[in-house]
């Protein structure tokens, strides 16, 4: 899951990217509302973690657009505004979510995992390939009720080839979905996490195999006998 944080505070901004990241997830951070539109033009995100008082535009105007131009991207806004009518206003300009700041990164944590529980049926919230499920929201894998023990990016891989089973995944797109920005993932760290997550999958019965199509990229499929 890739998640964007518009966050004018410098401290508060680091704090929030390294509970993220531990968590498993990826995460691109801005300090100002142009800057967020700029990344939400330039990428793809699962999940906005949104501060309303930013320097140079409401977070309120900005939640008001992405619905005006009918972008279901859900959205967690993080704010000092905790009053009951605040929150109403917040929630009423299409946010779907609100924690009023100071909060625990614990509870931001099971907020967003909620907010990817209620995400529409269309994200595959459980991914299925062979014998391989994949628990999106709770990031577990397994093999026949087996928990299979994966890092971060490893995951992250899987989750991409399992939701294009069957088709080649090229090189560079899984270089930018494993990309934040100013921390660009190279064509060898790559090549190095497929390595790890087809050796874990070896010796399962997972009945499936990651191919490597030369000069293209990679291939998730099921074994033939």
């Amino acid at each position: 899951m890739r998640i964007l944080l518009i966050e004018d505070s410098p401290r508060l901004r680091d704090l929030l990217c390294e509970a993220v990241r531990d968590a498993g997830w990826r995460i691109d951070a801005f300090a100002t509302a142009q800057e967020g539109r700029l990344a939400l033009a330039g990428a793809e995100y699962d999940l906005l973690l949104l501060d309303l008082g930013l320097p140079d535009e409401d977070g309120i105007d900005v939640l008001k657009s992405l619905r005006t131009a009918k972008m279901p991207l859900p959205v967690l806004v993080l704010t000092a505004r905790g009053a009951i009518d605040e929150r109403i206003i917040g929630l009423d300009a299409g946010a779907d979510d609100y924690l009023a700041k100071p909060f625990h990164n614990g509870e931001l944590i099971a907020r967003i995992r909620a907010l990817m529980r209620r995400a529409p049926v269309s994200t595959m919230p459980t991914l299925e390939f062979g014998a391989v499920q994949y628990d999106v929201a709770s990031r577990r894998v397994t093999c026949a009720g087996s928990e299979i023990a994966l890092a971060p990016s490893e995951k992250g891989l899987l989750e991409i080839l399992m939701r294009n089973g069957g088709r080649v995944v090229p090189k560079s797109k899984l270089e930018h979905a494993f990309s934040e920005f100013g921390d660009e993932r190279s064509s060898n760290a790559v090549e190095l996490a497929v390595s790890r997550l087809r050796k874990k999958l070896e010796g399962r019965q997972t009945n499936t195999l990651i191919e490597t199509v030369r000069g293209v990229g990679y291939m998730m499929r099921e074994a033939r006998d």
